[in-house]
């Protein structure tokens, strides 16, 4: 048997976080500090390494979440409006405002931690937009790890780290979670992380459904393609109630490459224009009036500004055009000395190059082959295929529990940030309906999870157990595909056509067809109806009957094959949720041909929860409510 073949690893802690992105920071820096006045353990473990772990693995060009309170640059009922009205409503102002309020004292921190951000004359910091601030970012990531990592060895032995371990399962007693089980990625090691409280900050999910880019560019994304959907299997396993999970994002990146556009049009005051010349945001302008009233408000909705650009796509007057050469030209016309607008415009060129050599490096060699210099030639943009990513502009992720001051009747239940299930916490993409907190908002949302979850383990002290057999069992499940693949792999010379099992890739490719064609990929322009999603439905079950005939040849196939059993069940709840939701709310990330118009009854929460103990789905209204205290 191969499980025999694998050492059994148990540990033990008070707080176990799995992750290792922006929120996972968060998280251990805030534990280390509460986990030592109480004598308690806390334990981090990263499917990847936290120095380049989660969606700021590669950096970022700027901090898109700074409020700017003490300076008086904004307000949080100012944040809450902005969040509310991107998400055309739907947002859960208390888990808003609870970041807003600490965020701040995030950014202070990364600074001090050495993160150059930039500065004007006057020693402020340079805004991109309303809420962004501009960051010389590549090394962002390895900055805010390395933070979290020495807070985690102050705790000598109280504070453990694995890296390259990849959490598949929560562990459940009764309707607690308790701990989570996983394996190496690098060797014969089976892991059982024992634990009163469990934060789950894992992240979201990109390659559910098929990509723009094939063949060559086969796994390129906009959102970090190792992100595979854990945060939202881990919460559902476990039964708890999930919010959301029909909102995904759809960014309009630079095509191909998927470089970021926030810099264009936020510092740069780019326009976007069709392949005629026109602004499409000025010639659509009354299609916005239909979505009122978050369709004449400003900013205009992201999912608004997608629709108005994918209508012009429609109607044949495409490619759509980022004007970077406009922009630049516009930015140095109004220098009279020629000499400072000479040495403006090559600094303007440096600026446009390093934002993507901060965060996106193949867009920049992208532009370098194909012979493009931004301050003379315009470069096309376009919609993505779709993510589930919490902290950005989507909202799917787990309903939590809101802070105690701030969150009306019927949103605190227990411990902040706490889901349904008693003992799981979830912070970053993993919590829902708290969009835009981004890389800042995620880390403090960790640390604000990871209090609570402290907390939880302070009052409830009591040991946890296992019986051998839950352990064996579990082993012999997440080994699985490497038995069924030493079972069969000589039945056949090509080890990917084979009766009696299926590979990883085959296994995505066969997901993603199914999403893009019947749950609104890019392909068909984001549209479905209720019979395309209930076909889509049909084709997943067969999935998941075939997910026990997952086979993987190594470790890295085992990881493959347990990432796409994740994206599986997200795409599992997307589907039921869109389709529970019948209207139209977010075109330019879903159209509903079937309801092709916003409704006032559903300016609701659509919730789905999968019973453990029915395995059946249930799909839930829940009311938006206002802040308590404002």
């Amino acid at each position: 048997m191969i499980s025999e073949q694998f050492e059994t690893v148990i540990i033990e802690t008070d707080l176990l976080i799995v992750g290792g992105g922006m929120a996972a920071c968060g998280a251990a820096f805030e534990a280390a500090h509460w986990a030592k006045q109480h004598k308690l353990k806390v334990c981090l473990v990263d499917k990847a390494a936290m120095e380049r772990s989660g969606a700021v693995a590669m950096g970022l060009s700027a901090i898109n979440l700074y409020l700017g309170l003490k300076e008086g640059k904004n307000t949080i009922s100012d944040y809450i409006n902005y969040v509310k009205t991107d998400l055309m409503g739907i947002a859960r102002d208390d888990l808003v405002a609870n970041i807003a309020r600490h965020v701040d004292s995030t950014v202070h921190l990364f600074e001090k931690w050495g993160l150059p951000i930039w500065k004007d004359e006057e020693g402020k910091y340079v805004n991109e937009g309303r809420w962004q601030i501009m960051i010389h970012g590549e090394s962002y990531k390895s900055i805010v790890s390395e933070a979290a990592k020495n807070a985690l060895k102050e705790l000598g032995e109280d504070g453990q780290y694995f890296e390259r371990v990849f959490i598949t399962e929560p562990i459940m007693n009764g309707d607690r979670c308790v701990g989570a089980a996983g394996f190496s990625v690098r060797e014969n090691k089976f892991y059982i992380f024992k634990a009163k409280s469990v934060l789950d900050v894992m992240g979201g999910a990109v390659h559910v459904f098929r990509p723009r880019s094939v063949g060559e560019g086969l796994g390129r994304s906009w959102y970090p393609p190792f992100n595979s959907g854990a945060g939202s299997y881990f919460t559902l396993k476990a039964g708890a109630e999930m919010t959301c999970q029909e909102v995904r994002f759809v960014p309009v990146r630079f095509k191909d490459s998927y470089g970021p556009v926030g810099a264009w049009f936020l510092l740069f005051k780019a326009k976007a224009t069709n392949a005629k010349g026109e602004d499409y945001m000025e010639t659509r302008a009354a299609e916005l009036e239909k979505w009122a009233p978050y369709g004449t408000a400003k900013p205009t909705p992201a999912n608004l500004r997608n629709y108005l650009m994918m209508l012009e796509v429609e109607a044949g007057n495409g490619p759509i055009y980022m004007r970077t050469d406009e922009a630049i030209r516009e930015l140095v016309a109004n220098i009279p000395d020629e000499k400072q607008a000479k040495r403006k415009l090559k600094e303007l060129e440096s600026e446009a190059w390093e934002d993507f050599l901060d965060m996106t490096v193949s867009q920049a060699l992208n532009w370098a082959a194909h012979n493009i210099m931004p301050e003379e030639t315009p470069s096309e943009i376009a919609a993505c295929e779709p993510y589930f990513i919490s902290s950005h502009s989507g909202a799917s992720g787990a309903w939590i529990s809101g802070p105690a001051d701030l969150s009306p009747e019927g949103y605190h239940w227990g411990y902040t940030n706490m889901t349904t299930i008693k003992g799981l916490f979830a912070a970053g993409d993993a919590s829902g309906a708290s969009s835009h907190k981004f890389s800042s908002g995620s880390f403090t949302e960790g640390r604000i999870a990871a209090k609570s979850a402290l907390a939880f383990c302070a009052d409830n002290p009591g040991t946890v157990s296992f019986t051998e057999d839950q352990i064996e069992a579990l082993k012999t499940r997440i080994l699985q595909p490497l038995q069924t693949f030493e079972e069969h792999k000589n039945y056949a010379n090509d080890e990917d056509v084979n009766p009696n099992f299926i590979k990883p890739k085959m296994f995505m490719f066969r997901l993603q067809k199914i999403m893009d064609e019947y749950a609104g990929g890019a392909s068909v322009g984001f549209k479905t109806s209720e019979k395309l999603m209930e076909k889509g439905l049909e084709f997943l079950q067969y999935m998941h009957e075939d997910s026990d005939k997952l086979a993987a040849k190594d470790l890295n196939e085992l990881m493959r094959c347990w990432e796409n059993i994740h994206r599986l069940w997200q795409a599992d709840a997307h589907i039921r949720t869109m389709l529970f939701r019948e209207e139209t709310r977010w075109p330019g990330y879903y159209f509903r041909t079937d309801f092709p118009e916003m409704k006032g009854d559903w300016k609701c929460f659509a919730n789905c929860r999968w019973n453990p103990e029915t395995t059946e789905w249930e799909m839930t209204k829940r009311e938006i409510k206002e802040l308590t205290n404002k």
